[in-house]
């Protein structure tokens, strides 16, 4: 069973750009600055609206159907193309989802889920 780990924080803005100074002195002082990968919200409520039943609902669509195209993945799911278009990118942004963009034809995005299992790590 594949499983997609993914590294979910909760920082306040002020957090995040105290972070984000601290490494840019140290990449002053020459030091080396380990980056650290994961997705941050300012808040619960936040991450809630980020990962919606609806998407969760995508993302199992994309694993079991294989769409080949975001207007087959709005027929399967029977919603609008465009409410498709902003979730997958949601999806993408947060790295749950990937994209195979073609380069031949219409130029169609094809989305894919490799895995079977989110693994969520939630800072406190």
């Amino acid at each position: 069973m594949k499983v997609r780990k993914v590294k979910i924080g909760i920082k306040s803005v002020k957090e995040a750009l105290d972070d984000f100074a601290g490494a840019a002195k140290a990449i002053e002082r020459g030091e080396k600055v380990r980056p650290e990968k994961g997705v941050y919200f300012a808040s619960i409520e936040s991450f809630r609206k980020a990962l919606t039943p609806k998407r969760l609902e995508l993302l199992h669509l994309i694993k079991t159907k294989h769409p080949r195209s975001l207007q087959e993945l709005a027929r399967i799911s029977r919603r609008n193309i465009k409410s498709i278009v902003t979730d997958v990118k949601m999806l993408e942004s947060l790295d749950l989802i990937d994209m195979k963009r073609k380069k031949e034809g219409r130029r169609e995005s094809v989305p894919t889920v490799d895995y079977d299992k989110i693994d969520l790590e939630i800072a406190v």
